[in-house]
C-alpha cells in the first residue's frame, strides 16, 4: 500500500481545524463560570480559528512521514483528527443547547445529548468514508448505508444510554456543578462510543 500526500489532505486539515475550533470556542462560552479557564483562553479565543487549524495540518503532515514507512499511521492519523472534530461537534452542539436552553439534566438533557450525537456521527461518516477510508460509493453503497445505520444506531443508544446514566442517576461528588458533571457524563459515552464506531467502520462498514 503506497502513501501519497494530496493537496485534499492539506485542505481537509485545514477544514477539519476550523471545526474543532469553533466549536471549542461555544464549549468555553458554556462552560464560563463553572470552571477556572484561563483568561488568556477567553480573551483571545479567536487565535483558536488560526492555531487548530496550524496544528491540525501539521499533524498531518507528521502522520504522512509517518505513513510512508507504516501506512497505517496517516489512516490512523486522519481517523484521529476526525474523532476529535466528532468530540468537538458533540460537545459543542451539547454545550450550544445547554447554553440557549439553560437546562443540564433531565429529559431535555436526554435528548439534547442524542441531537448532539446526531450531528458528530453524520460528520463521522461523511470524513472517514471519503477521506480515512476512501471509500467512495460503489456498487454496494445501499448495503453500506444500512451497516452504516446499524452501527451509528447502536453507537447512539451506547452514547445517549451511557451518558444519561451518569447524569440522570448517578449524582455529582464533592462541589462538581451540573455543566461539568454534563460534560463528564458525556466524555464517559464517547470512550464507549468511539472504540465500537472504530471497530465497526473499519471491519464492517468501510471494509473493502
Amino acid at each position: 500500500m503506497t502513501v501519497t500526500l494530496r493537496k485534499t489532505d492539506i485542505l481537509n486539515g485545514i477544514i477539519l481545524g476550523l471545526i474543532i475550533a469553533i466549536f471549542i470556542i461555544a464549549i468555553l462560552k458554556n462552560l464560563r463560570g463553572s470552571v477556572p479557564i484561563p483568561s488568556f483562553l477567553t480573551d483571545s479565543e479567536w487565535l483558536l480559528l488560526f492555531l487548530l487549524p496550524l496544528i491540525v495540518t501539521s499533524w498531518t503532515l507528521i502522520t504522512f512521514y509517518l505513513g510512508t514507512k507504516w501506512p497505517v499511521f496517516f489512516q490512523f492519523g486522519k481517523f484521529i483528527t476526525i474523532g476529535l472534530s466528532n468530540t468537538a461537534i458533540d460537545f459543542g452542539v451539547l454545550n450550544l443547547l445547554m447554553y440557549f436552553s439553560g437546562i443540564e439534566k433531565g429529559l431535555f438533557f436526554s435528548i439534547f445529548k442524542g441531537i448532539s450525537f446526531i450531528f458528530a456521527v453524520t460528520n463521522s461518516y461523511v470524513w472517514n468514508k471519503y477521506w480515512t477510508f476512501e471509500n467512495p460509493e460503489g456498487k454496494k453503497w445501499a448495503k453500506q448505508f444500512i451497516m452504516f445505520i446499524v452501527i451509528s444506531g447502536t453507537a447512539f443508544l451506547i452514547n445517549v444510554a451511557v451518558a444519561s446514566l451518569i447524569v440522570n442517576v448517578l449524582k455529582p461528588f464533592g462541589n462538581i456543578t451540573p455543566t461539568i458533571w454534563a460534560n463528564f457524563g458525556a466524555l464517559a459515552s464517547l470512550i464507549l462510543t468511539i472504540m465500537w464506531t472504530f471497530l465497526g467502520y473499519k471491519f464492517i462498514v468501510f471494509r473493502k
